[in-house]
């Protein structure tokens, strides 16, 4: 009797997924398993660097390339906007009316800027007097609107929690000092951090860390502030209980939320994120949905640090699942992330759903050559060379001789 050949179909391009699809690849037999990705385009853009792009210090061609080098041969690739998927009868529907039907599916369609649902962003001034860093398009528009700055009031502002790459907001503030010093306009420049948070950071150690840096570097910092609306035509932000925050250039980082097709599928939450086991990506209510990246609601940063450490893990539990055996590997929360601190240092964190950052050495203890929560050369060296391993090494699916789950070796304990 001939053998059927099963299908496993991934929703999204990006890191996650592609990283995904390269590795399953290689694991899965080719006469039992087919794979499929899906994504609305071509483009890939290594997304940390949108960071760098406002202050001249990343090339646009740095930083988007096309998609379809790094996808493994074998893997077919489908380019089309996902509408819905239909779990009852295991299909994803794409627009124009194609069909995909699916053994097993993994969502990996990230999380996206939302400036629509805040009253007053995409005002006249929308990528102007009001710009952003967390597109593309938004970063090379910023870069511009930087270069006519000549100083004022430059607010760096969150709309709410979670969003992808949660201290790039810090980064972007440390970067902004740096970078005003250096034109010589720090002094004629109030530099503003605006947060919901109540602090500089979610995690209480790195938040008293981080916020001692906003302090020295003379940043007011206005905490505990739910936006309602901005209004461009008077330059302010005003906040549910109506306090006001003006501004003459204003980064502000929209709402995130996840992929459109998701609520419409009746997988996600309020904000679009479907809701998974935080150890082993399984979708809750389902055996053939899981969701990894920035398109699950784990409880841990939405950074590619933790695409890249969740991904080992659940390739491990992928293949003992579509086996028939239980999942025997758990996820940690693992993440490390670079905080670009300006003056060409960076710090590093690195923690999990149970332990906060701590002090030390990574990755060898006592050697390093990273320094946890501290400023370091190493560490911002580290970060910009971060790039060449994402395109070279971390897509294509390589090992990069990380362990997924976060290690004690060489921290202080709080």
């Amino acid at each position: 009797m001939e053998r059927t050949t099963k299908k496993l179909v991934v929703l999204g391009a990006g890191t996650a997924g592609t990283m995904i699809v390269n590795k399953l690849r290689r694991r899965l037999p080719r006469e039992e398993w087919s794979i499929t990705v899906v994504d609305k385009d071509d483009v890939h853009d290594y997304q940390p660097g949108y960071l760098f792009i406002p202050f001249g210090l990343n090339t646009p061609e740095q930083i988007r390339k096309t998609k379809r080098p790094f996808i493994h041969g074998g893997i077919d690739v489908v380019m089309g906007e996902i509408e819905r998927v239909d779990t009852a009868a295991h299909e994803v529907r794409i627009a124009g009316g194609r069909i995909l039907r699916y053994d097993q599916l993994v969502i990996a369609t990230g999380t996206s800027p939302r400036p629509d649902q805040t009253e007053g962003t995409l005002g006249p001034q929308w990528h102007k007097e009001v710009g952003e860093f967390y597109t593309y398009e938004g970063a090379l528009a910023l870069h511009d609107q930087l270069d006519t700055f000549t100083g004022g009031r430059l607010v760096v502002h969150i709309t709410e929690l979670p969003i992808k790459c949660p201290v790039a907001p810090l980064e972007f503030t440390f970067l902004a000092d740096d970078w005003l010093r250096r034109r010589g306009l720090r002094e004629r420049t109030e530099l503003v951090f605006v947060t919901p948070l109540d602090g500089a950071f979610t995690k209480p150690v790195a938040s008293r860390t981080l916020g001692g840096l906003l302090e020295e570097k003379g940043i007011t910092v206005e905490p505990d502030f739910m936006i309602e609306r901005i209004d461009q035509e008077r330059k302010v932000l005003v906040s549910f209980d109506e306090r006001e925050v003006a501004y003459d250039q204003l980064v502000t980082i929209p709402l995130n939320m996840g992929a459109d097709f998701v609520a419409a599928s009746g997988l996600g939450d309020e904000l679009n994120y479907v809701p998974v086991d935080k150890h082993t990506f399984l979708a809750t209510g389902y055996d053939d949905v899981f969701a990894l990246g920035d398109a699950s609601n784990i409880p841990t940063s939405k950074a590619g640090s933790v695409a890249h450490f969740s991904v080992d893990v659940f390739v491990e539990n992928f293949l003992e699942h579509v086996a028939g055996r239980p999942m025997t590997h758990r996820f940690d929360g693992h993440a490390n992330c670079f905080v670009e601190s300006g003056h060409g240092k960076a710090l590093l964190l690195d923690f999990n759903y149970d332990t906060e950052p701590l002090t030390g050495t990574f990755p060898i203890p006592k050697v390093g050559p990273m320094k946890l929560l501290g400023e370091s050369r190493a560490n911002h060296l580290g970060k910009l060379a971060f790039r060449h391993i994402y395109w070279n090494a971390l897509l294509p699916g390589r090992p990069l001789g990380l362990p997924a789950e976060m290690s004690m070796a060489g921290k202080n304990p709080a």
